[in-house]
């Protein structure tokens, strides 16, 4: 397609960008300008085309929209290059950058912001027109999004487009089900948030979605919201006898600023497996209810026979490592790594004490 040169007055920021969207209410260009300028980098944006100049091998991809006056001038929407966009507003526009308190920035010459008047763009004439481009890219490709920002895109192709998770999928050369497993995540969200969960609720400052679409690619995790293959992809996937589950859920993941409620999910490795072996048992999952903690109900879940050889060959593993830097000369430090090695002698004669009492 053909490189234009627009004025760069004439072009906007994508209010319906997938990244913008997820962090913004308030879609005003300069609220965009703010968001992208605090939230996404554009400093380092900046200070490139600053040094460099605005690189004409990358184009901004663009759709445009006819003056509904007519006198009024033919604007673009920027669909992707926002980022590059807004760095050329804040080298250009000095009354923008100190609104938006962009004052780090470098100042460049006259002579430099003309070469910013006009930017190079290609004219696409839909959104549509533009997905397996954007999909490939942002979700499967070298500038990926965050993981709400593409299942937000996914949806937006697959229910506004019409086009099938399936040849999204193949599209954009999803081989690991990314596609599916982001959507499914998206359909549970916008029902916890239809029962009342709100992300702004949240105990953390970042919201972490991944956390509901991995653990939605789990089969404990689905039989407990009552989620069966019929309904996976479908609106409002879980039960109505299982919305109780899925609040409860919701807060685990995510806490609850308002209630100051922790969540129980502090890192998704180990924490989400915890939760997961958890949920798969009355016992452990009636100890979580009651307030008691994750790891000491993952510990009801497990037993005691599984939680015996996790310590077992654990500390096996551990003493093997000890030994070993024996071999490359290592010395003791101090006289509290040989009252160690004294008290570990003890406890594994203790333990094999207790262990032949109980086989004899």
């Amino acid at each position: 397609m053909n490189v234009e040169h627009i004025e760069a007055i004439n072009l906007l920021l994508d209010k319906e960008n997938p990244r913008l969207r997820s962090t913004i209410a308030d879609n005003s260009q300069i609220e965009l300008l703010r968001t992208l300028y605090s939230e996404m980098a554009v400093d380092e944006v900046a200070l490139s085309i600053a040094a460099n100049g605005f690189f004409p091998e990358e184009p901004l991809l663009v759709i445009e929209h006819k003056p509904t006056l007519g006198k009024s001038p033919t604007t673009y929407t920027v669909i992707e290059g926002n980022r590059r966009l807004a760095a050329v507003r804040l080298l250009t526009d000095d009354k923008m950058r100190k609104e938006i308190n962009a004052n780090d920035l470098p100042k460049i010459t006259i002579e430099a912001k003309k070469k910013l008047h006009r930017l190079p763009c290609i004219v696409y004439p839909s959104r549509k027109a533009l997905w397996q481009f954007l999909g490939f890219r942002h979700i499967n490709g070298v500038k990926p999004w965050d993981s709400y920002s593409k299942a937000n895109y996914v949806a937006e192709v697959h229910e506004k487009y019409g086009v099938s998770l399936d040849e999204i999928a193949r599209k954009i050369g999803d081989k690991h089900s990314t596609v599916t497993r982001l959507y499914r995540g998206l359909t549970v969200l916008r029902q916890a948030e239809e029962q009342g969960f709100s992300k702004e609720d949240r105990a953390r400052r970042r919201f972490s979605f991944s956390h509901i679409y991995t653990a939605l690619d789990q089969k404990e995790f689905k039989e407990h919201l009552g989620i069966d293959e019929k309904r996976d992809l479908k609106k409002d996937p879980v039960p109505s006898g299982k919305k109780k589950e899925l609040r409860e859920l919701m807060t685990w993941l995510y806490g609850s600023s308002k209630a100051n409620q922790a969540p129980v999910i502090l890192s998704q490795n180990p924490d989400l497996n915890k939760l997961r072996e958890v949920i798969s048992q009355p016992a452990a999952i009636s100890a979580l209810r009651k307030g008691i903690s994750l790891d000491r109900s993952h510990e009801i879940s497990i037993g005691d026979t599984r939680r015996f050889s996790d310590a077992l060959y654990g500390a096996l593993e551990d003493l093997k490592q000890a030994n070993g830097l024996f071999t490359t000369g290592f010395r003791l430090k101090d006289d509290g790594q040989r009252d160690a090695i004294d008290q570990i002698v003890l406890l594994g004669k203790q333990l094999k004490k207790q262990a032949d009492a109980k086989q004899s």
